[in-house]
């Protein structure tokens, strides 16, 4: 192009085509071809115009003119593109829209391009300005994941409802081995549950996994550093792998993942289609199945296939899964009520706190077997889980001082007193169950085998165990029973009668046998 640059500069100047063969070693006839070329280029196009042309305007210029077809350069497009980077940039601004550009364009080019062709060369000008960039990824060092924007669906057999489900796509960008499952929801803990999945699935670890800020990866956002959920901390923390996040409203960070997505369409979506799934087990078999066929195909113009580069050349660098599978836990917050309870929503069950943290705000910790309580960074209460719907779970130690001498005197329930009944003797248990079944009520017998008990700490375990034994004999069981005994020292009566039998052992004594009718 310097040199066509050169015999336009020269042919401008008035040099005969011989001068100008000399001058940049040209022949004569070339020199010829390229004057006819320009002299036809049209009356708008003079040698300081074709001067100003691009090299690629006058590329095509010369081109069309040795082809025998000239093509003359459009002079409103090349207005256009000289304006393309002011457009662009206004549109950036607030309120700004291609129609108030395309308007301000006219006023300024009467003559431009109507509104649908300033729009497509707008578009082209945006494109050439956004090129894509090959990216190098390292074996086993990321794992995308992300939402499918289109959800799979089954028919429920009872009540015929057509049931949506998400769709979790998890891939490796250097392989390209992927991961697809759909879900009953899109909460945290069925991604968590998901994440398990696609670990073992991949049969090892990658040092990050990505994301977008979705709220069930981010809780809040931040170009630099963002904040993740703490039950996603916690399986990140189990699984030795770090949480990464993109830059907000910016997809092409995780590219993969987005072009993974449309794979799923086209090789997993599209294959089933015509299938009718009665069970969101059905939809994860009908997957599987046709992911493993995607994973076994060969890259286009490749000869290998996703599977066959991610056992070779990714698998082995996977870290270790570890020991166990990640337990799944809830986290939740609360306010410690007047009772110093705090409440589960999910089982709608109340846990005891110690009385001093009434009106703090405690973090709550709960998996399938047990419910952890944090003030701060301290454990403050462990329960066993119950499922209890307004169901009360408390510990004695957490209640104050009056409370814990009204819960010892009540008792919580029946069992408590036989309890207590079994650790004085067998024969006070036994009467404490009399007592319980002659009662019309069970709140009845609670009065008589809490006097009882005080019985026991006034004279002695020992003495009302005895008392007990006596009183079995009768057929009156409460509280007086006893305490008469007691008072009138009956029970240590028929201990020392058993003790001093005032006729001694002889073997000339008959019993009772002796006097059977026959």
């Amino acid at each position: 192009m310097q040199k066509i640059r050169q015999i336009l500069l020269l042919l401008s100047r008035g040099h005969s085509e011989r001068s100008i063969a000399k001058q940049t070693q040209v022949s004569r006839p070339t020199i010829h071809h390229y004057s006819v070329i320009f002299s036809s280029a049209g009356s708008d196009y003079n040698y300081s115009t074709l001067m100003e042309l691009t090299d690629q305007e006058l590329n095509l210029l010369v081109e069309g003119g040795k082809s025998g077809k000239v093509q003359v350069p459009d002079l409103r497009k090349v207005h256009f593109f000289e304006q393309a980077d002011y457009f662009i940039s206004e549109l950036r601004k607030v309120g700004v829209t291609r129609y108030l550009l395309w308007q301000e364009y006219l006023e300024a080019y009467p003559d431009g391009f109507q509104y649908s062709r300033f729009c497509e060369l707008l578009d082209s000008a945006m494109s050439t300005r956004k090129p894509s960039m090959h990216l190098y990824h390292i074996p086993a060092e990321l794992m995308e994941v992300d939402f499918a924007g289109s959800k799979l669906h089954y028919v429920d057999q009872d009540s015929g409802e057509v049931i949506e489900c998400p769709v979790l796509v998890g891939v490796l960008p250097f392989s390209g081995y992927s991961f697809v499952q759909a879900l009953v929801d899109a909460s945290l803990p069925q991604v968590v549950s998901a994440l398990n999945n696609m670990l073992d699935y991949l049969g090892g670890v990658p040092l990050n996994a990505i994301s977008d800020n979705m709220k069930q990866w981010v809780s809040k956002t931040c170009r630099y550093e963002p904040t993740f959920p703490e039950m996603l901390q916690q399986w990140a923390v189990h699984n030795h792998i770090g949480l990464l996040a993109t830059r907000p409203a910016s997809p092409k960070d995780k590219a993969s993942v987005e072009n993974q997505v449309l794979i799923t369409y086209r090789r997993i979506y599209a294959l089933l289609r015509n299938t009718t799934f009665h069970s969101l087990a059905e939809i994860n078999t009908g997957i599987m199945q046709k992911l493993e066929e995607h994973h076994r195909k060969n890259f286009q113009k490749k000869t290998y296939s996703r599977q066959e580069l991610f056992v070779s050349q990714e698998q082995g660098l996977l870290q270790a899964l570890p020991d166990t599978v990640y337990h799944l836990r809830h986290y939740t917050r609360g306010k410690v009520h007047k009772n110093y309870h705090v409440v589960i929503g999910e089982d709608w069950h109340f846990y005891s706190v110690p009385f001093t943290y009434v009106g703090k705000e405690v973090r709550i910790v709960y998996d399938s077997d047990h419910v952890e309580i944090y003030y701060g960074h301290g454990r403050i209460a462990l329960h066993t889980r119950n499922f209890k719907s307004h169901g009360y779970s408390t510990q004695l130690e957490h209640m104050p001082e009056n409370h814990k001498i009204i819960a010892q005197q009540k008792g919580w329930d029946p069992e408590y007193y036989l309890r207590k009944a079994s650790e004085n003797g067998p024969s006070t248990r036994a009467f404490f169950d009399e007592l319980m079944k002659s009662k019309i009520t069970i709140h009845q017998a609670y009065g008589p085998c809490l006097g009882i008990l005080r019985l026991v700490k006034e004279h002695g375990g020992d003495r009302v165990e005895a008392a007990c034994k006596r009183a079995l004999q009768g057929h009156k069981y409460n509280y007086g029973v006893i305490n008469t005994i007691l008072e009138n020292n009956m029970d240590l009566l028929a201990e020392a009668s058993e003790a001093h039998s005032p006729i001694p052992a002889h073997n000339n004594l008959r019993g009772a046998e002796n006097y059977k009718t026959k």
